[in-house]
């Protein structure tokens, strides 16, 4: 019979890590527990489910911030893990008893080395079913020595040597509980997306991109994955998303020296990105008036 191992990385979760731990205890054979020095009860609160704990440096020491080092020390929880599949899980979400007995199921009689879960995310007090948060698949579940996080984003997958499967059921992710919570991670996320996209040599920008990086995205949100269907969260959970990639622009622009635009009629060409603009919002609207059934069309991905 397959032993399961959990992994799960925690700092400062005792309001999560109870709910969290309690939902794989039927399926985990160890659960191997990274800690970043917490100040709180996550540890009194874990060691009522394990005895495996480690306590490493939060990673805001020596220049370092922690959302460069979150990835290594969840790479670290899996390297101490013993099982024959591991499946790694953060604090803030829970296994359902669906997805229980299915990892159980699919470890005996596998078909991949590494499998991906529908996850739920629940933001701001509702479980969104559009918006691009559902069924937002991650990469949990993996045979021992075929997963790693390779700890270069803090927006990464596990990799897997060999196929990946699909489970059926859900994962809960209890994601932003408050807009404060949401601008504060925003700050920080986008200061590594712009990080990322220097490095693969996406830094430039351009006039047209301050309008286009924002609007792209609350169109993709809010129409293409459906958010209006998500009521109001759908709608203004788009428009954070859309300040999101603004302020991506900001950060690059700011990489550049703040240099102006190149453009002689900075109006001109201000009015041609926006009138391209209307012309892609008034397609959504119009899309979703005429077609209740959502195609697979690619304008915008």
């Amino acid at each position: 019979m397959s032993k399961i191992s959990v992994a799960v990385l925690t700092y400062n979760e005792e309001k999560n890590i109870k709910d969290c731990l309690e939902s794989v205890r039927e399926m985990a054979d160890e659960i191997v527990l990274v800690d970043e020095r917490s100040t709180d009860r996550t540890v009194e609160i874990a060691k009522k489910y394990t005895s495996s704990i480690t306590l490493v440096d939060h990673g805001t020491t020596a220049g370092r911030t922690h959302d460069t080092m979150f990835h290594k020390h969840k790479q670290l929880a899996i390297e101490k893990c013993r099982g024959d599949w591991i499946f790694q899980i953060d604090a803030d979400e829970k296994v359902t008893p669906e997805l229980v007995r299915e990892i159980k199921k699919t470890v005996e009689a596998p078909f991949a080395n590494g499998y991906k879960v529908p996850r739920k995310n629940r933001m701001f007090g509702k479980y969104l079913e559009h918006t691009g948060w559902y069924p937002d698949y991650q990469i949990k579940l993996f045979k021992k020595g075929k997963g790693r996080y390779p700890c270069k984003s803090v927006h990464e997958q596990i990799e897997i040597d060999g196929e990946i499967g699909t489970l059926k059921n859900d994962l809960l992710h209890d994601h932003y509980k408050s807009v404060e919570q949401f601008i504060d991670r925003m700050n920080r996320y986008t200061s590594n997306d712009v990080e990322f996209m220097i490095a693969k040599g996406e830094g430039s920008v351009v006039l047209a991109d301050a309008i286009k990086f924002p609007l792209d995205e609350f169109l993709k949100r809010f129409f293409y994955w459906e958010g209006y269907k998500d009521g109001l969260h759908g709608l203004v959970l788009s428009l954070l998303k859309a300040a999101d990639r603004e302020i991506v622009f900001a950060k690059l622009w700011e990489k550049q020296g703040f240099t102006e635009t190149a453009d002689k009629n900075f109006l001109q060409a201000f009015y041609f990105q926006l009138k391209k603009s209307a012309k892609d919002f008034k397609y959504w609207q119009l899309y979703v008036e005429q077609n209740p059934v959502k195609k697979l069309l690619g304008k915008i991905i």
